[in-house]
């Protein structure tokens, strides 16, 4: 009994030892995929949205991990007598520290962005390349670092470093879906931040104290615990892994942009429904790296699942090309929510009773866990084979200067798959062929290192494959364009314009009535004209009427989001000096001749068309506006929180002259009445001298506020002078229609809560419930007002 003892004592020491790396491992997992969440969010707010930025970030923190990664093999390389675990526990301190400073770095670049767009031509390029490395350089660099340690910690632990990257990888899956879902919309950006850098450094001081004095192989602490399985087919050649890995990294990526721009055009584009869809493949990645261990003692051919890979790759994509025809995502939710549309439930928008809205939660959460359970289903199968190849090529290495290499090759990989793809394949051939571009190449890549004798076997297995997926082709963009508005009760409609771009999916469809859509992603922008599916567009022009019509002579005015082109040309007919008009999206400004009612406003010499995230116009422009208007996307689409926060009408204010005007969206059928209330309280926080119209024919609202606190809003519309001007409605009509003055604007406020860039409101999570009633719901909330 004393002779076990010791031995016993030894076992728990290694479990525990054990237990405590995976858990750290994993931790570190979840920090680090929240902190790429973060910053996407903070360099969009920060520098503006636009798609070669979300590139160059890209770009940027995969080559500091890929610098990362090969630096710290060649240093392990030649100091693998160092504790690693504590290596670890340093990096991650270091990325810790580093998130700390994101608040006060970023507010640093948005002024140098500011000066160098006024100052340097081409300056706001650099400046973001420039402030990108100096914010993300160092954390990035230390996050590719952390592979080549795992190399060791395996060595020196005696386990797999194929299960280490499982545990980092589902860490990460969950750190995406507790920071989108829970983290930001609980305790907003601020305290995010300061939470995932917690965990940074708590993984840093843990690895640093915990195995300060623990042994490892080197000294028989491990030496009666199982050594790794290496591959039986271990060669000092690196070539062909190094060609696997490239292969296998370039088109995970590649068919992570591919699939999700398809799938984006069902479910909505929404920030949180990312983070879920990102999640599913991350969970894929775990399960299949935690598989890898058990492949090899079963002595599976790597190429076998390289190949499997990338036949399942092939007959996924018809799927996917059609599942807005299997799932459509607007009838499940009106299912859903419909039963409780017309039950009153005012009594749950008060904000005392706001956090025990349990239907609003159970609705929220039924959507996610099918857009979840789905998306698994559909993508997660390919790359669960897809991903063995990183971790299993990584388990024969022994040299750590080779695994450094490795994840740098990865690394790159990826960058140049996601840049590729969203760039180059998809504007060039579409997601489908995109798709079938990457399956192919897995699959040549499979057979090349698949043994012979199944060689053949697999060739038929591929070309049938590959024969499936391009017999069954959809036609995307060609015969239909995916999503519900683009075959509603399955009606088919004519194309007019089709493009897959770097920032979105954009279409002009056309309905048997002779309507006209606009669709960007899932969402339907805009339309005109037709008797059954006619999009309700007639509060679009009044969005460019109604804030010229409260200047006498208005001269200069500002459009933001340019949509079918319907607002821009109504600020145009009220004959300002000058209209500047901006837009995230190129593509938008080239569809415009599609849409009759714009009356060709481009054309216009006093017209300027500004491609650029509105945003970051308001901040960089020195130009000074009368009127502005803004129209953007749905407040819940992706990225559009930031054209209805409370710093953004600060900016605005800035641009406005002083008697300027400004009108913002009001979209009662598109968020539910807490939000709807939210984005009014918003707004008068900067404008309080303001009032609530709403539009006769849609139902949609319009707030409109004034910068000079003297003028009573909305009693007298000068405008109207202009009597040369058509309009459909009045200046009686006009008049009626004022829905809520500034007291009771003021009051109607009282029933949401502040929009801002920590809570980012709209965009995550608690927003997104009850799409079906919300237009009575959203009236009745008016009229308890009004009383």
């Amino acid at each position: 009994m004393l002779i076990l003892k010791p031995c016993w004592d030894r076992r728990n020491k290694i479990f525990l030892s054990l237990l405590t790396i995976y858990l750290l491992i994993a931790l570190s997992g979840f920090a680090t995929l929240s902190w790429e969440v973060i910053w996407q969010i903070k360099s969009t707010l920060a520098l503006g949205a636009s798609a070669w930025g979300t590139a160059i970030t890209l770009a940027i923190v995969m080559c500091g991990m890929s610098i990362g990664g090969f630096l710290m093999g060649y240093v392990l390389y030649n100091h693998s007598s160092v504790q690693a675990i504590r290596i670890y526990g340093l990096l991650e301190f270091i990325v810790g520290l580093a998130g700390l400073s994101l608040g006060a770095a970023f507010q640093m670049l948005e002024k140098l962005d500011t000066w160098a767009y006024a100052g340097i031509s081409g300056g706001t390029l650099l400046i973001y390349i420039f402030g990108i490395i100096i914010v993300f350089g160092a954390p990035a660099i230390c996050m590719g670092a952390a592979l080549p340690v795992f190399g060791l910690i395996a060595e020196q632990f005696q386990i797999s470093i194929s299960k280490l990257y499982s545990f980092h990888t589902f860490g990460a899956a969950i750190g995406v879906l507790s920071t989108a879902l829970i983290l930001i919309p609980l305790v907003g950006m601020t305290h995010s931040i300061w939470i995932i850098a917690a965990i940074n450094i708590t993984v840093g001081f843990c690895a640093w104290l915990l195995f300060k004095n623990v042994q490892t192989h080197n000294n028989n602490c491990f030496s009666r615990f199982p050594r790794t399985l290496r591959s039986l087919a271990m060669t000092n050649d690196a070539t062909k892994p190094m060609f696997v890995v490239f292969v296998t990294g370039f088109a995970t990526f590649t068919l992570e942009v591919a699939w999700f721009r398809s799938l984006a055009t069902t479910f909505p584009n929404t920030t949180d429904v990312f983070a879920i869809l990102l999640a599913s493949i991350l969970i894929a990645i775990s399960f299949s790296a935690r598989s890898v261990m058990k492949l090899k003692q079963e002595k599976k051919s790597l190429g076998v699942q390289i190949s499997l890979a990338g036949i399942l790759i092939l007959l996924v994509t018809p799927l996917i090309e059609r599942f807005d025809l299997f799932f459509n995502y607007s009838k499940l939710d009106f299912a859903i929510t419909n039963p409780f549309a017309g039950m009153d439930l005012s009594f749950l928008l008060h904000p005392d009773t706001l956090l025990i809205n349990q239907i609003a939660i159970f609705l929220y959460v039924v959507q996610i866990l099918m857009i979840f359970l789905i998306t698994c289903f559909l993508i997660g199968l390919p790359i669960w084979f897809l991903s063995t190849a990183f971790p299993w090529i990584l388990d024969d290495q022994r040299a750590f200067h080779i695994v450094g290499k490795f994840y740098a090759v990865n690394t790159i990989a990826g960058m140049v798959g996601a840049i590729g793809a969203a760039w180059f394949l998809l504007p060039t051939i579409g997601f489908a062929k995109t798709a079938w571009i990457a399956g192919a190449l897995v699959i040549l890549t499979g057979i090349s290192i698949t043994p012979s004798q199944k060689r053949l076997l697999w060739i038929v297995l591929c070309i049938t494959a590959l024969f499936i997926a391009i017999f069954f082709e959809a036609g995307i963009g060609k015969t239909r364009v995916q999503g519900y508005f683009a075959n509603p009760k399955g009606k088919p409609v004519k194309i007019l314009y089709f493009s897959e771009g770097p920032d979105a999916t954009l279409s002009v469809i056309e309905y048997n009535d002779g309507a006209r859509a606009l669709l960007i992603n899932s969402s339907s922008a805009a339309g005109e004209s037709g008797r059954v599916y006619r999009p309700i567009t007639h509060y679009m022009a009044w969005m460019g009427h109604l804030p010229m019509l409260l200047q006498p002579d208005p001269k200069h005015a500002l459009v933001i989001c340019f949509g079918t082109g319907q607002t821009a040309n109504a600020v145009r007919k009220e004959n300002p000096q000058s209209l500047d008009i901006v837009d995230i999206n190129p593509n938008v400004f080239k569809m415009a001749h599609f849409f009759r009612s714009n009356e060709d406003v481009l054309h216009d010499p006093r017209v300027k068309a500004i491609v650029m995230d509105g945003r970051a116009y308001m901040r960089r422009t020195k130009k000074v506006y009368d009127i502005i208007t803004l129209e953007p996307m749905p407040p819940i689409a992706a990225g559009v929180n930031a054209l209805y926060s409370k710093e953004f009408y600060k900016l605005i204010w800035k641009r406005l002259g002083r008697k300027g005007v400004v009108a913002q969206w009001l979209p009662f059928q598109a968020v539910a009445p807490h939000y709807a209330a939210s984005i009014a309280k918003t707004f008068i926080s900067v404008f309080p001298n303001a009032i609530l119209w709403i539009d006769p024919d849609s139902k949609n609202g319009i707030i409109l506020g004034i910068k000079d606190n003297s003028v009573t809003l909305g009693t007298a519309w000068p405008g109207f002078a202009r009597t040369h001007i058509t309009r459909n409605l009045s200046q009686t009509e006009v008049l009626r229609n004022v829905a809520l003055r500034p007291k009771e604007l003021k009051r109607y406020g009282t029933y949401g809560e502040m929009i801002s860039d920590d809570n980012l409101l709209l965009s995550y999570g608690k927003a997104l419930y009850a799409n079906a009633g919300l237009l009575n719901e959203n009236f009745k909330l008016l009229q308890r007002v009004n009383s």
